[in-house]
């Protein structure tokens, strides 16, 4: 018993003196501690914090409040639609912004556009610039009772560019003239805005950026100069400025142009295969395919098929469509697929007959996009600066010139007549800008090519077998269109195929149709995309075609 009270005491010792340190500590951290005054000191500051932010949090509360009590009285007339999936069909009259205008005043009007642009004024007032196609128009809206809430403006002030939204409003006379907008008499004032179909993805370029002139200055800090292959890589967004709404409606009309003026003249549009059995140009520029157990080729014109239509009496054809060319080329006016307008016709007499009637269609053609697209060519003109294009009329008519005397020209300008036998495309331009400084017109044919620079079904001058009955037709010093009387006799088409290295039992399903009898017939093929670059001289054939095919690109 003793043991064990000895044992408690001393523990209890233990403790005691285990405890000695800390209150030695303790009285030196009292003896070393903070004043008095800056104890009070601190005390103020703590309490001035402390009412600080119970103001502050009372404020929130406030607002908070505020908030939850100011009504949106105009929930029901702004927000994003549910997916359309066409739910409903309640035959609202949809609006055309090109055709307000101030005639339109006080008319409600019901729009599908794309806002381009928004600008926020303050928390009651959101200018939005509306586009469809190439059309603009401003429209507005502004708090008012009852009918626009400040939470409806800054909804729509939040909306991104290029979003497609549903306007209800009102279209208002102006009374100054607009300038950021193609309509610049009326402005809409909105009613209902409710968004149709935003954005998912970050935009790669402003479309402001992608529209400036080409020879305008970049200025850092200001504008970015969108380069081509930006623009192709993202080619659906590049797609919607307005100088190329205004570039493919511009090749829309050239295809309507060119296919109005053939119809007119007693010609029918076919559709040839564009899978066959044989090359119809040259074996080094063709595409090959795999066909089932065996080889077929991507037509590179509808050239051979144009021709039977032909010899089984079809008399006058035409066709527009794909062609494709295996060449490595990547030049400014070269692709591996583009759109040919092709036409073949029988002869009476002589192939100029084919000739004439190519270059009526080619003058009708220009003369209907400076009559009817001038507002196109205009916009076009903003972005690529260019010389209106020209072309002669009237009784002297077209410039034509034989191959020999073209080569002349350029001879008399320094060229090395050895270096000529044929006409490259340096010298092309050289003959263009010759051409253009002697007779001012941009467009002129050559006739008469030597036999040598002609596919294996080309006619040989009758005079002169070097020669061919052959023609090329040039825009701006680059050529747009090669034609020529081409050989109806089968033995003879025959020797001349042998003789440019084609084996005729390649090709017996076409020389058959020759050989049940076929009239004399002449045509010529043309590039789409190239006269559109041309005629617009755009520089790159690239932005004349939709989605462009060439060696380096498949994609979008």
């Amino acid at each position: 018993m003793s043991t064990a009270v000895e044992n408690v005491k001393e523990q209890a010792g233990q403790l005691i003196d285990a405890a000695k340190p800390a209150r030695s500590t303790l009285r030196q951290w009292r003896r070393k501690g903070p004043t008095k005054s800056a104890l009070k000191k601190a005390a103020k500051e703590a309490e001035k914090a402390k009412k600080k932010a119970e103001a502050a949090a009372k404020a929130k509360e406030m607002e908070q409040a505020r908030a939850a009590g100011e009504k949106d009285y105009a929930a029901d007339r702004y927000g994003k639609l549910p997916l359309h999936q066409s739910q409903s069909r309640p035959g609202r009259k949809y609006t055309d912004i090109s055709a307000l205008s101030a005639q339109n005043d006080g008319e409600k009007v019901f729009i599908r556009a794309r806002v381009q642009t928004s600008r926020l004024q303050g928390n009651k007032m959101v200018f939005l610039n509306l586009r469809q196609r190439t059309s603009t128009v401003q429209a507005l809206l502004q708090v008012s009772a009852e009918l626009v809430s400040k939470q409806m403006v800054k909804w729509a002030g939040s909306l991104a560019d290029e979003s497609i939204v549903l306007v209800d409003g009102t279209v208002t006379k102006s009374p100054t003239p607009i300038k950021s907008a193609t309509v610049e008499d009326v402005e809409i004032h909105i009613s209902e805005l409710w968004l149709l179909a935003g954005l998912e993805n970050r935009l790669p370029f402003s479309l402001e950026d992608a529209s400036r002139s080409e020879t305008a200055p970049e200025v850092e800090g200001q504008f970015n100069r969108v380069l081509l292959d930006t623009r192709l890589n993202n080619r659906v967004f590049d797609l919607r400025t307005v100088t190329n709404h205004a570039i493919f409606k511009l090749q829309h009309a050239i295809g309507d142009l060119f296919r109005t003026y053939l119809n007119n003249n007693g010609f029918i549009e076919i559709h040839s295969p564009k899978l066959q059995g044989a090359a119809t140009e040259s074996g080094a520029s063709v595409f090959k395919v795999d066909y089932f157990k065996g080889n077929a080729f991507l037509a590179q014109s509808p050239q051979l098929a144009k021709q039977m239509a032909i010899a089984a009496d079809f008399e006058r054809v035409y066709e527009i469509a794909p062609v494709f060319r295996a060449e490595d080329s990547n030049t400014h006016r070269h692709l591996t697929e583009f759109v040919g307008l092709d036409l073949e016709m029988t002869i009476e007499e002589h192939y100029h007959e084919v000739r004439d009637l190519l270059d009526g269609m080619f003058k009708a053609i220009f003369r209907g996009l400076k009559e009817q697209y001038a507002k196109e060519i205009a916009v076009v003109g903003r972005q690529f600066e260019a010389e209106e294009f020209k072309w002669r009329e009237g009784p002297e008519g077209t410039l034509v010139l034989t191959f020999k005397e073209a080569v002349d020209i350029l001879v008399e300008d320094g060229v090395d007549r050895e270096k000529l036998d044929d006409i490259n495309t340096e010298n092309e331009k050289r003959l263009g800008r010759l051409v253009k400084a002697k007779y001012d017109t941009d467009y002129f044919i050559v006739d008469k090519f030597p036999l040598a620079l002609r596919p294996f079904y080309t006619m040989p001058d009758p005079a002169d077998p070097t020669l061919s009955n052959s023609y090329d037709f040039f825009m701006r010093g680059e050529e747009i269109l090669s034609g020529a009387q081409r050989i109806h006799d089968p033995e003879f088409l025959s020797q001349q195929m042998r003789a440019k290295g084609v084996d005729p039992d390649s090709m017996k399903g076409y020389l058959d149709g020759f050989r049940m009898g076929c009239p004399p017939h002449g045509g010529g093929g043309i590039g789409l995309e190239r006269v559109l670059m041309l005629y617009l001289k755009l520089n790159n054939i690239r932005r004349a075609s939709l989605f462009p095919r060439d060696p380096k690109r498949l994609e979008p």
